[in-house]
């Protein structure tokens, strides 16, 4: 059986250009919309916040008067709460991973797990925080305090952080493995030494995204009983805290105008540390990248 090439014909050829430069123009026009209204948020909170973030402010803690309020107790806690979850979800959720990817059976059951962890993925904050509210606060005991909320945002994050290991690990050439095989190496010295370095840069992609989730959601923390004002920082996993959103939520919802000035100043500390930890993230998987 002769196969012969259909070329396109001109009239196609002009329609499928014409589409690209709609296309094209669409995804500009939607990308200009996109990031003039990032700059006119941004321009807002600078504008208005910029004049409220002073030494005071970042050492203080909440207070009924504007000139004494501060979010030291807020970076605290956001910081204390991170210092659990970041291990717990990253462990947990690249353990996972390379369980479904290196170790499990490739079956309809497998495939059923997969599809319900990448469903999860998009769950609504809230219902993960009513799951908190029912395991960690009641059945464990917890009670409202720092370790119920990191394991409640560590439940956030696990899907996303599962399903970017598993891209990442996808990723590592099978000529790897059966190099490593081939040399003698066992099952998991391979994993360990070849395909988990050669994964960090999407893992740690992955993680970037979960954890800067993590750190600016207020819906499940509010169910799981974080402070509205607090005046000490944890100092045990069983401490009561208060996270930045938190504070920031509730300034907003006071009735002075000025306020809403102190909200903005807390608004720009919280994108501060969020820059700075991704920053240092992406310097640790480009550190890795030029490796593998």
């Amino acid at each position: 059986m002769n196969h012969q090439n259909v070329q396109p014909s001109k009239n196609q050829i002009k329609t499928r250009v014409i589409q690209n430069v709609i296309f094209r123009s669409l995804f500009f026009v939607a990308i200009t919309i996109a990031l003039v209204f990032l700059a006119l948020l941004i321009y807002r909170i600078l504008n208005q916040g910029i004049g409220y973030v002073t030494i005071d402010f970042l050492k203080n803690f909440p207070a009924p008067y504007i000139d004494k309020a501060g979010i030291f107790a807020g970076i605290m806690g956001s910081l204390s709460m991170m210092a659990i979850t970041a291990p717990v979800a990253v462990v947990v959720g690249v353990s996972t991973a390379l369980y479904l990817e290196e170790y499990a059976a490739q079956n309809k059951f497998t495939r059923f797990i997969q599809v319900n962890v990448q469903n999860l993925a998009g769950v609504p904050s809230i219902v993960f925080g009513l799951l908190g509210l029912t395991f960690f606060v009641y059945l464990f005991n917890f009670g409202y305090t720092l370790i119920a909320g990191a394991l409640t945002m560590s439940l956030l994050v696990l899907p996303v952080i599962v399903v970017a290991a598993q891209e990442a690990i996808r990723s590592v050439p099978k000529e790897l493995r059966e190099a490593s095989i081939g040399m003698g190496a066992t099952k998991w010295q391979t994993i360990w030494r070849i395909v988990l370095p050669a994964s960090v840069p999407g893992i740690l992609t992955g993680s970037i995204l979960a954890l800067s989730r993590a750190i600016g959601e207020t819906a499940p923390l509010i169910i799981v009983g974080a402070a509205t004002a607090i005046y000490t920082i944890p100092d045990s996993f069983l401490s009561k805290y208060t996270v930045m959103p938190i504070q920031i939520y509730s300034w907003t919802s006071r009735p002075q105008a000025e306020w809403q000035n102190v909200a903005a100043a807390g608004i720009i500390v919280l994108l501060v540390i969020l820059l700075v930890m991704n920053a240092i993230a992406v310097w640790i998987r480009n550190k890795f990248q030029n490796r593998y």
